[in-house]
């Protein structure tokens, strides 16, 4: 579609984090994060589990990595993208087919996950925001989302 938004910007506490979306490689990923992001969805969610030369999780509204949005989940869109630093992911249950409004940002090489979790973004600008958010699985202060949106 010719109004898939190329970018998410994502606003934390220290500054904005530019990603660059792939519908390309997720159509329905790219358009859920950017409609969700559009609709204030991600405004004031915590990152509630980040691990150090891991990654960092966040867009669960509750904050416990057990909820999502109100929307159906999402068909798997699996791809040959490697899991890599700065690359912008999917979180889900067991299910393949069960993502939906919660994501994750790698810090370091997770190839692991390469061809089991749905890779929508990478990180343009603003890694070292990433980077720097609270540790923790669940961090003591979370960093939070200020605001997202996609453009």
């Amino acid at each position: 579609m010719a109004d898939t938004p190329e970018t998410l910007t994502m606003t934390l506490d220290g500054g904005d984090v530019t990603i660059k979306l792939r519908p390309d490689l997720a159509p329905q990923h790219v358009e859920r994060i950017a409609g969700l992001a559009n609709e204030g969805f991600y405004d004031g969610v915590v990152f509630h589990r980040v691990i150090p030369g891991f990654m960092a999780q966040g867009g669960d509204p509750t904050g416990t990595g057990m909820g999502g949005s109100e929307k159906p989940d999402l068909p798997a869109e699996f791809s040959k993208e490697p899991h890599v630093r700065g690359v912008c992911s999917m979180a889900r249950t067991q299910n393949p087919n069960s993502a939906n409004s919660q994501f994750f940002i790698c810090f370091d090489d997770a190839r692991f996950l390469d061809g089991q979790y749905t890779v929508w973004g990478e990180v343009t600008d603003g890694m070292d925001l990433i980077d720097a958010l609270p540790k923790g699985e669940p961090p003591a202060n979370p960093g939070k989302i200020v605001k997202m949106r996609a453009a």
